[in-house]
């Protein structure tokens, strides 16, 4: 049998030997040998052109401000015209999403988030985040990483085919298609290095990068707390495919000590985005400390005192520390059962008990307790569903111990009865939140500016993070700073 198996596996070490033989190819960007077998140059532009219709789909589309993405791509032309890869049809685009993020798909397609700008405090904190996304452009990081991927997968599968071993095929051929995903850090960090060599050939100063990381650092660490998380910004990071922050700070720090001095441009970078549209879209709802209000849906209701709120597309989050949280969601329901029915369904096998019919401000709706088995143990929740029209329902979901849903009972029913349908008028009222920079007067302090921004918790720490300043910064009349205003 041995001997057998050895015959039939001797064809797939030949055949990935071949692979191996000729795969490597010398990387433009480092100099050295990288494994890209599987994706050609033309692979990547056709890649990317395939996928940047459906990454604008995912990520809220492209922020409408034609002079700040002109900007924006004036910035990174400039930077991509230093690179190794000049003649590469760059193109940069401005997310219109709330969330800090940058990343970039083979060929060339380079995204920042609008969520990123306003963090960035000036034109170099943003060239340097543009150069390290055209780092792992130039440096074909993709090409490597999804060729290695393959090579995996067509070996597990000849292995398979010899042994028949499906199981290990399949496992494997799950990583076929994640070019798209997290980096290693060796290749993070090599685009730090990049990025840096960029900003240094553009004329840009170099220890920007660090302070850009810092303010990314301080902002997950602000958002962990807002979520009741004890998490640090090493394990709570936004910029989810990067390495630990700390890391490449104290790397950035290393690196930019040798590098000549270059520009900074902050008064031209934050009059580029005064008046730029900042957390959630109205299209999506958004938070006012407590309260969450959705103007194209006309509806808001208020979270119970201590909550925090966390707007994502599909659904609100809330939390109070770890003694409480809540999720809110609506579906698409045209049946117009009884909403007791409806609850029930909707429970699936979830232990009901007090299963009632209620009203909500003109509204049929439902409420009961349930207890699901986990691994964990029994899950408590709190389930409300209100049916707003003959095709919307609504749903609350809080989730506790059994004594701090019974302790806690009060305020879950002021939230429920909260839930109301805005008129059109009421809901028109209601604008988003944008930046603005203003100058600090004589007489300013940190506290007297953050109490200018809407009401919340964490506003002095929200302020200083928007302005990469900590708690001992001294401000100088005639400074620019960064506002959230209505």
């Amino acid at each position: 049998m041995m001997a057998s198996l050895f015959k039939r596996t001797l064809p797939v070490l030949a055949v990935l030997a071949a692979v191996s033989v000729g795969a490597c190819s010398t990387n433009p960007a480092t100099g050295d040998q990288s494994f890209t077998a599987f994706m050609s140059p033309e692979d990547e532009k056709r890649i990317g052109a395939e996928q940047h219709p459906q990454i604008l789909e995912e990520f809220g589309g492209a922020y409408q401000d034609p002079q700040l993405n002109a900007y924006v791509n004036s910035i990174g032309a400039r930077m991509a015209s230093v690179s190794e890869r000049p003649d590469l049809n760059f193109t940069f685009t401005i997310l219109d999403s709330p969330v800090v993020n940058a990343f970039a798909l083979p060929g060339g397609y380079v995204y920042v988030s609008r969520g990123l700008l306003a963090l960035a405090d000036n034109e170099a904190e943003l060239a340097g985040v543009l150069g390290h996304e055209i780092g792992h452009v130039t440096a074909r990081h993709s090409a490597e990483r999804y060729s290695r991927s393959v090579a995996v997968s067509l070996g597990a599968g000849l292995l398979g085919a010899v042994t028949g071993q499906r199981a290990l095929s399949d496992l494997a051929n799950l990583g076929g298609g994640l070019y798209l995903k997290s980096y290693s850090r060796e290749n993070e960090f090599e685009a730090d290095s990049l990025g840096l060599r960029y900003m240094t050939a553009a004329g840009y100063e170099p220890s920007a990068v660090a302070q850009f990381l810092a303010s990314l650092g301080a902002q997950t660490d602000l958002q962990a707390r807002l979520r009741g998380a004890e998490s640090s910004s090493n394990d709570f990071n936004l910029l989810a495919t990067h390495p630990r922050t700390l890391d490449r700070v104290r790397e950035a720090q290393q690196a930019t000590g040798s590098l000549a001095p270059g520009r900074v441009e902050r008064e031209p970078y934050l009059r580029q985005i005064d008046g730029m549209l900042y957390g959630d879209d109205p299209e999506e709802g958004f938070i006012r400390d407590r309260t969450f209000i959705h103007p194209t849906l006309r509806f808001r209701f208020v979270a119970p005192p201590g909550f925090t709120l966390i707007n994502s597309s599909d659904r609100v989050e809330g939390r109070r520390g770890d003694e409480m949280a809540m999720v809110f969601d609506g579906v698409r329901e045209t049946s117009g059962m009884p909403m007791s029915q409806y609850l029930q369904r909707w429970a699936q096998n979830a232990r009901l008990s007090g299963l009632q019919d209620i009203t909500v401000n003109g509204m049929n709706a439902a409420t009961a307790a349930a207890a699901v088995q986990t691994q964990q143990g029994v899950a408590n929740y709190r389930l409300i569903a209100i049916r707003a029209d003959s095709s919307h329902v609504y749903r609350f979901v809080f989730l506790g111990s059994a004594g701090t849903l019974a302790a806690n009972d009060e305020e879950l029913r002021r939230t429920t009865y909260s839930f109301e349908r805005l008129s059109e008028s009421e809901a028109s009222s209601y604008r988003p939140l944008r930046l603005q920079v203003v100058q600090v007067q004589p007489g300013d302090t940190i506290d007297s500016l953050a109490a200018r921004m809407p009401q919340g918790p964490e506003q002095r720490a929200r302020f200083q993070v928007l302005n990469g300043i900590d708690s001992n910064a001294q401000l100088q009349p005639g400074m620019l700073v960064k506002l959230v205003v209505e």
